[in-house]
């Protein structure tokens, strides 16, 4: 599960299914590959014949995948917003699908115990997906809209839409159950189709996407991620097993202070062997200069 852009990779769509013409999201190359930034969601491609769209896979390269593995995103929650973290799966002819069915699955144990949590309801089952024109459209089973709260649905549904939204021809998303078209989802109406910027004030004043929850990094050890942040700067400290500081450094986001730009810095650090760590980050209040908009990642410290 690692990160860092490397490469585009363009994928086409398989043969048109079901109705409307629509195409499934796929296939994907046998090489790695990784997710794009929210910060930087794709602009609209142009459809292909049929008036299908291209569904090329994430944008950037998982250096350290196995071979005949993809690295996909799924997003999923962290003290109320949102949280988006990377699986590498085997490589599979519908990216789409694969990244749905991580996202259902929920939370890995050691996402679990860093406290991610999913809002989608437990036994929700995925469909169907196409995409046409920029659009994807997800049908999910009913236990998607079970037990749902006003306050918690458009979490709920800003999960689906990040994790679809990865993709970059995927610019909006509208939402089926048990195949019927819906205006409304566990009692809040929703317009149709969805994007993200409509969830915006999910995402938390820090994102981290390299290194992920649970990754075995090396020195120097890349951290990435978008930001908005007090005048763009991102502080990041390396802690020990003892929780110790080994490293301290920051970064300049693309952006700050009211708007969301990305970041990445090289952090280097010095250990014997490996242990377990965690990468900190953080911006400095500027009123006391204490840490803030806390992002605690553990991790596999290796010299």
């Amino acid at each position: 599960m690692k990160r860092l852009p490397l490469m585009i990779i363009s994928i086409g769509l398989l043969a048109a299914c079901g109705t409307g013409g629509a195409g499934q999201l796929g296939p994907v190359p046998t090489g790695p590959a990784r997710a794009t930034s929210p910060a930087a969601p794709a602009g609209p491609t142009q459809p292909a014949a049929g008036g299908q769209s291209s569904a090329p896979a994430p944008t950037a390269a998982s250096p350290h995948a196995a071979a005949g593995q993809v690295g996909l995103q799924a997003w999923f929650t962290r003290q109320g917003k949102l949280f988006g973290t990377t699986r590498d799966v085997p490589a599979t002819a519908s990216v789409g699908h694969a990244a749905l069915d991580q996202l259902l699955a929920g939370p890995s144990s050691a996402e679990s115990a860093a406290g991610l949590r999913s809002l989608i309801p437990a036994g929700t089952q995925l469909l169907g997906l196409t995409v046409s024109s920029g659009t994807a459209t997800v049908d999910l089973s009913s236990s998607f809209i079970s037990a749902a709260s006003p306050s918690a649905m458009p979490l709920r549904i800003a999960q689906v839409v990040y994790t679809l939204a990865q993709f970059p021809t995927v610019t909006s998303v509208q939402f089926k159950v048990d195949g019927q078209g819906v205006t409304v989802l566990g009692g809040v109406p929703v317009q149709s189709p969805q994007t993200t910027a409509m969830f915006d004030s999910y995402l938390p004043a820090i994102t981290v996407q390299n290194p992920a929850i649970g990754e075995r990094v090396s020195s120097p050890v890349t951290v990435s991620g978008t930001a908005d942040v007090f005048e763009a700067v991102v502080s990041v400290r390396v802690l020990d097993s003892a929780g110790n500081q080994i490293a301290r450094t920051f970064s300049t986001a693309s952006c700050g202070t009211g708007c969301r730009g990305g970041y990445s810095i090289p952090v280097s650090y010095t250990v014997t062997q490996a242990e377990p760590g965690t990468i900190e980050v953080f911006e400095s209040s500027p009123q006391n200069g204490q840490p803030v908009s806390v992002q605690l990642i553990p991790v596999t410290l290796a010299p």
